[in-house]
């Protein structure tokens, strides 16, 4: 009997991990991604695999965001020696990605070590090393859109566009079971069809069961023209206060985008008194790889803005400063008014946002812009809802900065994009709802039903389903 059991991104957004079973295939895994929120040298020891890595037969990788892929190296450290499958574009983001995030992890345990040596305590070893994210990296098979390849003599996979970042994934799953022909559709992260660089989703129509992300699921995006005007009036506000603007920006999908609205902002004159600052080593690593994959893009829109155009980095914002060094990272400090600073993380978790905010944060004629979903208990999410007082470094900080929140920029689909893509399935189709906070899944399979009376499933982490 072929099963699938739900270990992460089940009534929560970030640690996407479903494992499937069945005679035709063995034991795989679609995503294994990380936790997202809080410090990662404590979260790390706590990300324990609720099955053993050996038994594993093979991963199929939906994208590269880390809550979808950032316990590869681990699964990997603790002994899985199989192929991860996923699409060209994704490799080339992996690398990035992993290789950022161990080395943050790492610093920080270091600094964390120093603290308890100090102190007399025992060190703490590292959950997973770089040499595990290489060896992951080695591990991964990179396949075509629409091309179908073989898990084993009797189950194929097939990657469709899900338009949510560079080389994101629809999962298609078939396989014999007991002499039926069966067939499992896993959406990832599926993108907003109104988003910018991206294609529209990819519509499928047959699936014996559908597993559907559902972090905008009790609600829709702003339309972008609404967002893009939203944009104008904050850079008038702030620079007629003298302020300065501090965008906490995803690496991958969000500062690509945010490049290309700068940029046809640039082309209207808005930004002739702002100094636009890329700082984060990362997101231009990513950009480049962007730009590596650029005629993949949706390059009608791109054309329409900028014309000719074949480079993020070099032709959406000719005045783009690109901070690489920490010594670039605080010289901004020394801007009084006028930088517009884009730094990861998205969720202010790490990176250099915190040290921007620690400098700004306090102070009433700057602005913090959020573009991307903030997940629970992460720094952005409080900062989203309202708290006046912030810990960082060990330090209070009292939030005087206005805070801004820019809906039309996510890179998921909403709520009527979510309807409207599972509803082409075929009426016998099982639909499971994943990846959303259990609020906006109960909207969502709410709205299903009201609407076109598909029912769903809602599984808490653990749960296990037959297929």
């Amino acid at each position: 009997m072929a099963t699938v059991k739900f270990l992460g991104a089940a009534q929560e957004v970030t640690g996407s991990c479903h494992m499937f079973e069945a005679p035709a295939f063995g034991r795989i895994l679609f995503d294994c991604g990380m936790h997202q929120g809080g410090n990662p040298v404590e979260r790390e020891p706590k990300e324990t695999f609720l099955f053993d890595p050996n038994t594993i037969d093979a991963v199929i990788l939906s994208h590269a965001h880390l809550d979808h892929s950032g316990m590869l190296p681990k699964l990997v450290h603790d002994g899985y020696n199989g192929p991860i499958h996923c699409a060209d574009a994704t490799a080339d983001l992996l690398g990035v990605m992993l290789l950022d995030s161990v080395n943050i992890y790492l610093g920080d345990l270091q600094h964390e070590n120093r603290r308890r040596a100090r102190k007399g305590k025992p060190t703490l070893e590292p959950e997973y090393t770089k040499e595990d994210v290489l060896k992951t990296l080695s591990l991964c098979q990179t396949h075509n859109y629409k091309t179908e390849f073989a898990i084993s003599r009797s189950a194929n996979v097939k990657f469709y566009d899900a338009g949510h970042i560079l080389g994101s994934a629809i999962i298609e799953l078939s396989f014999n079971d007991k002499g039926k022909h069966k067939t499992v559709v896993f959406s990832g992260d599926l993108g907003n069809k109104n988003a910018v660089l991206m294609n529209a989703p990819t519509l499928l129509t047959k699936a014996d069961l559908v597993l559907m992300e559902g972090t905008y699921g009790d609600r829709n995006h702003r339309p972008i023209e609404d967002t893009v005007t939203q944009l104008k009036e904050i850079l008038a506000e702030t620079q007629t206060r003298g302020g300065n603007i501090m965008i906490p920006a995803f690496a991958v999908g969000r500062t690509q985008e945010l490049l290309f609205y700068l940029g046809q902002l640039h082309r209207e004159g808005l930004l002739d008194n702002w100094q636009v600052i890329l700082d984060s080593p990362m997101a231009i690593e990513v950009t480049k790889v962007y730009d590596r994959w650029f005629k993949s893009l949706d390059n009608r829109e791109i054309e329409e803005v900028t014309p000719a155009a074949h480079s993020i980095i070099r032709d959406f914002i000719p005045r783009l400063f690109l901070s690489i060094t920490t010594e670039n990272s605080m010289a901004i400090n020394n801007i009084s008014k006028g930088a517009l600073i884009i730094a990861g993380s998205g969720m202010c978790t790490g990176g250099r946002i915190r040290h921007h905010f620690k400098q700004r944060i306090w102070d009433r004629r700057n602005t913090i812009i959020f573009c991307g979903f903030q997940a629970k208990g992460t720094l952005g999410r409080l900062l989203v809802d309202g708290k006046e007082t912030i810990k960082m470094f060990n330090e209070s900080y009292s939030v005087k900065s206005q805070i801004e929140t820019l809906g039309g920029f996510s890179a998921h689909a909403g709520q009527q994009e979510l309807i409207d893509w599972v509803a082409n399935f075929n009426s016998s189709a099982r639909v499971v709802l994943v990846h959303g906070d259990p609020e906006a899944l109960e909207a969502l399979s709410q709205r299903l039903w009201k609407e076109k009376q598909i029912a769903t499933d809602i599984p808490a982490v653990g749960h296990c389903i037959a297929i």
